[in-house]
């Protein structure tokens, strides 16, 4: 696979990476990571797409302004990046966790640029959230827990598999090196704040948000890994209900990340439904 570079959308450096020919993609990563959580889905992608994946504004290892940082403003920076990129067509938009609300909250402000969606262990669909992102929302508890530290770093990263043996020493690195970013802390706990509090993921938006894109009708696609400990996969039961177009699938014995864990079978079901070869 390619190594990504960094690209200027607007006054803002991102860090992304463009692979393949064909219809494109764009992968969206959760709260607090990057376009690493898409690795093993690049290049099963890339053989018959283009695939965009980058680095959120205020996370991974793109700049971090002090700008509000909140959905819409992710969804538009989205917007600027696809411009900055020259991708004009119509995306199908990947997205997990954060990514998923992201790629929802971004189909309802530009619908004529969205082919179809694929949701991934998605942020929209319940109030239920772990606690660790719970905490996040109480003043300066939050700011407190948001120190780096290895033993935080390889919490974070165990919390996101059922398998262990997927939170590799790499993945730990990693994880540490993001959280050790410079003005990492405000976009993190801008969104984490904005998306819920205390109680859970607040209703407000979420009913807002799948209400509006509900309408569209958009072909969407919803997956969830069975043992999620960050969303729980019931919300894909909700997920059902208010969008009953869209095609669902559950992982079996799979965490946040199904897309990593369960990466062939993954790969297999995103490509038979973007209409290519499995």
């Amino acid at each position: 696979m390619n190594q990504p570079e960094m690209l200027k959308v607007q006054q803002v450096r991102a860090r992304h990476l463009v692979q393949g020919e064909g219809e494109p993609v764009v992968l969206l990563h959760g709260i607090g990571r990057s376009l690493e959580d898409w690795t093993e889905t690049v290049p099963a992608l890339a053989a018959s797409h283009r695939v965009y994946t980058l680095d959120l504004i205020g996370f991974g290892l793109s700049d971090k302004p002090d700008v509000p940082y909140t959905l819409a403003g992710l969804a538009r920076f989205v917007r600027h990046y696809l411009d900055a990129a020259g991708e004009t067509r119509p995306v199908t938009l990947i997205g997990n966790s954060l990514g998923g609300a992201v790629a929802q909250q971004f189909a309802v402000m530009y619908p004529q640029r969205v082919r179809s969606l694929v949701l991934v262990n998605s942020a929209g669909f319940g109030q239920e959230v772990t606690l660790a992102l719970r905490l996040l929302a109480v003043p300066r508890l939050g700011e407190y827990l948001m120190a780096p530290s290895p033993r935080n770093s390889a919490r974070v990263v165990n919390s996101l598999f059922h398998d262990s043996r997927f939170a590799t020493p790499q993945r730990r690195e990693h994880a540490q090196l993001l959280a050790g970013q410079p003005g990492r802390d405000r976009p993190y706990l801008s969104v984490a704040r904005f998306l819920g509090g205390w109680r859970g993921v607040h209703s407000g938006w979420r009913e807002a948000l799948t209400g509006r894109l509900a309408a569209l009708r958009l072909p969407t696609l919803v997956v969830w890994g069975e043992q999620d400990r960050i969303l729980p996969a019931s919300h894909l039961n909700h997920a059902r209900r208010l969008y009953p177009h869209a095609r669902t699938h559950l992982f079996a014995q799979a965490g946040h990340l199904p897309q990593i864990e369960r990466a062939q079978e993954f790969n297999a079901l995103v490509r038979e439904f973007l209409g290519g070869p499995a």
